[in-house]
């Protein structure tokens, strides 16, 4: 395998991301998430200037490459053009292709966006869709959200939208050639490997932590990953 700092240069991300940082540290001044998470963009680019092996699996493995909140403030503030939300992600998808993500919490998590928003894109054409939401895993919304599920074709009408049915409107019902479309974009663009990906490696960290893993959503893997919380991502622990 080429050496790692070769493998992100292959990425037009990391290309348009990572410049001559000079560590003057403006990014991490306006980063919404350095304020909160144990997370430093001037730092991670320090440390993708050793250009070592050793130095990016850490990146990899780590929770730090998960922080990052895609605002981009990053890009308008550096005065050398770069981007270290570029770079992050390129970072997650090199993570994920060799699969060092389920080494972090975080990075775990992905399983569980991949079957839920993931999923949801393919199957309904919609990152959140009435039929896809699971009421028992948001106890957080109460007795509504389930309501609202179970109900949802008569208040879809109320409401005015035009829902599961042809034609225009608010939560339409996607055609099947559209879908097959979008199912083709994945394929040529590497998303749907990296799908796969996410399940192979997640799979393998199941095994490892005696989890039941299979095609269901949830299943026990997914429930551990979609709620498990260290409390140490807070840049005060």
């Amino acid at each position: 395998m080429k050496p790692l700092f070769e493998l992100l240069l292959s990425d037009v991300r990391f290309v348009e991301g990572y410049h001559t940082c000079m560590n003057c540290g403006v990014c991490t001044a306006i980063c919404p998430a350095a304020e909160f998470y144990d997370y430093d963009p001037r730092k991670l680019l320090n440390q993708l200037q050793q250009k070592s092996d050793e130095s990016i699996i850490e990146l990899l493995k780590s929770e730090t490459i998960w922080y990052c909140g895609q605002c981009m403030s990053c890009k308008t503030r550096c005065p050398r053009g770069n981007t270290p939300g570029f770079v992050i992600q390129a970072l997650r998808k090199l993570s994920v292709n060799l699969g060092y993500f389920v080494e972090s919490e975080k990075g775990r998590q992905q399983f569980a966006i991949k079957r839920t928003v993931g999923d949801n894109i393919l199957k309904f054409g919609y990152c959140v869709h009435p039929q896809g939401v699971a009421p028992d895993l948001h106890p957080e919304q109460g007795p509504v959200w389930r309501w609202v599920v179970d109900n949802a074709e008569g208040i879809m009408d109320r409401l005015g939208a035009n829902y599961n049915k042809p034609g225009a409107g608010t939560l339409r019902k996607i055609a099947q050639e559209d879908l097959d479309e979008l199912q083709a974009i994945f394929d040529v663009t590497g998303g749907t490997a990296m799908y796969e990906s996410i399940e192979n490696f997640s799979r393998e960290k199941a095994k490892l932590m005696n989890l039941d893993f299979n095609d269901d959503t949830p299943n026990e893997y997914f429930n551990v990953v979609y709620s498990e919380n260290s409390n140490q991502h807070n840049k005060n622990n």
